[in-house]
């Protein structure tokens, strides 16, 4: 069987991770079987239709690298692959429908329509078409559409019984006709809806396998019906689980609740091979358990019943952590480095020696989980040796390994060899002579490198930056120091400031011991006065 798929988004916002993920199915799919996988856009909705969201959406297959074999890009024996192209298809179709009896020119306006529904509310009825467009004789519905009176197009449903069809994943599935209601096939506007639109365009373009998200699942007899009125063969539908937010109930995933567009993923440093992956293990696994697996890995193995029908949580930590296993060990240290020049380069940083890129790169993508943490990191390898900022902490280190600084600074200058060997030898025989744990020599000299405490290794920082940067940062770091201590000699404001207090405290105590001679006086003037003995003391 020749397998052919499609993803059919619609270009109303930006493009969602629900869009990956059932795109990536829909391409595993039909490359696993040697088949073709067709982009097309559902654009029928004008009033909610963004030309930058089109092109998002474009955009997005891209970056993840999930060509189609057919689209508005790549083109194709069945186009245009754009539907508000293909309305002269539609217009033959619906009126194949209309000439079978299938379907039916409804004229009901918005007013009549809202109190249709007012009215079945309070009499507790179902809600929905009650079908009274379906009694205008076939020569009157035509007569009023020359005419130019507005209208919608209807499928005429059966009222009673079940539409019934299966789902791969599912089994078979049975909905009451009654909860079916003659759906709009065409709009008064002239453009199908979506219902409509995909079972043709589904048709036209062969395809085989329906896979979409399982909110769809109740509009499928829709679909099913409209199938049996063309007498067309229908699709195998597969109906896949909805991703879901990490919350208590795995509420159905939303941006309300959880970041869902790809493009704000791209920017945050996530790349598309992990992302395909994290997507990947949504509802589906590999026959040999493996959590990290390549795209064509998945193709390889892909087979539709091994989807689970657990509603997968869309866990940002896991996603991270997929991440940071494809920036440490998936992917080679230059396809990390081309990466991320473009991210750097937007930051400002420029260098000179590709290898320099390389070594930073090395020594930080152990310690991030995207591209922009690296970024983050990287700005004390490419700022200039005066400028990088110090924070809180790295000031009070380097203050206290003021003198290993120094006995450093001297050590670096006649280093013969500026390699990973030779620094880790000074470094060990330093700490060996002075008999001081290490931790008090290295973290003083990663705070002088890079202004923080949080960094690579010290070796590392040393050999990458070299020997003149490394001098003039031990150097810059000292200098600092120095400039915030007290000074010994004060300033002339200062030393009148302190003649001031001096003389205001002599003139104080002056004051007391006057106050007191005072008193005493005037305590032996009353007892002689009484006629007392003077006191021996």
């Amino acid at each position: 069987m020749n397998v052919v798929t499609r993803i059919a988004p619609s270009p109303t916002g930006d493009p969602h991770v629900g869009t990956a993920y059932v795109g990536l199915f829909n391409y595993a799919f039909a490359k696993r079987h040697g088949g073709r996988f067709v982009f097309r856009l559902e654009d029928t909705d004008r009033e909610r239709y963004d030309a930058q969201s089109e092109a998002r959406l474009l955009a997005m297959f891209d970056w993840l690298g999930i060509t189609p074999d057919e689209g508005p890009e790549t083109g194709g024996p069945n186009g245009p692959y754009r539907q508000s192209e293909r309305l002269d298809t539609y217009t033959q179709h619906v009126e194949t429908l209309l000439a079978s009896g299938d379907a039916y020119r409804a004229f009901e306006t918005a007013e009549e329509l809202d109190a249709m529904r007012h009215e079945q509310k309070q009499r507790g009825l179902p809600q929905g078409y009650d079908g009274r467009g379906r009694d205008v004789p076939r020569d009157e519905q035509d007569r009023r559409a020359a005419a130019g009176e507005p209208h919608a197009i209807r499928l005429r449903t059966p009222d009673e019984g079940e539409t019934a069809f299966l789902d791969v994943l599912r089994g078979e599935i049975r909905i009451p006709n009654s909860e079916i209601k003659d759906p709009i096939l065409v709009k008064s506007d002239g453009y199908p809806t979506y219902h409509f639109a995909n079972v043709v365009d589904d048709h036209a373009m062969e395809v085989t396998h329906v896979m979409r998200a399982e909110e769809w699942v109740t509009s499928t007899p829709i679909h099913v019906l409209l199938y049996r009125a063309f007498g067309w063969e229908e699709p195998r539908f597969i109906h896949l689980p909805l991703l879901r937010n990490p919350d208590e109930n795995k509420t159905k995933i939303s941006k309300r609740k959880l970041d869902t567009s790809v493009d704000s993923y791209r920017k945050q440093g996530i790349l598309p091979e992990a992302l395909l992956n994290f997507l990947a293990t949504m509802g589906y696994s590999l026959p040999d358990g493996r959590e990290i697996f390549t795209l064509d890995d998945l193709i390889a193995t892909f087979d539709p019943e091994r989807i689970s029908l657990g509603g997968p949580v869309f866990d940002l930590r896991k996603l991270r952590h997929v991440n940071a296993r494809y920036l440490r060990e998936e992917l080679p240290l230059e396809e990390i480095a081309d990466r991320i020049e473009p991210l750097l380069r937007e930051a400002g940083y420029a260098w000179d020696d590709e290898d320099f890129l390389l070594d930073v790169v090395d020594v930080l993508r152990p310690r991030a989980e995207t591209l922009t943490e690296i970024v983050d990191q990287a700005g004390y390898f490419f700022l200039a040796d005066d400028v990088y900022p110090f924070d809180d902490e790295a000031r009070k280190k380097v203050a206290a390994g003021q003198q290993a600084l120094e006995d450093l600074e001297r050590s670096f200058s006649m280093l013969d060899f500026f390699d990973e060997d030779a620094v880790d030898d000074l470094l060990d025989e330093y700490v060996r002579s002075r008999e001081i744990k290490k931790p008090a020599v290295l973290m003083p000299l990663r705070a002088a490198l890079t202004g923080t405490t949080n960094a690579p290794s010290v070796t590392d920082l040393v050999v990458i930056l070299g020997r003149q940067r490394v001098l003039r940062r031990i150097g810059r770091a000292l200098s600092e120091i120095t400039s915030a201590l007290p000074d010994d000699k004060p300033t002339p404001e200062e030393e009148q400031q302190a003649a001031a207090e001096a003389a205001a405290k002599k003139a104080e105590e002056e004051r007391r011991a006057a106050a007191a001679a005072a008193g005493r006086a005037a305590q032996a003037a009353a007892r002689a006065a009484a006629g007392e003995e003077p006191s021996e003391s």
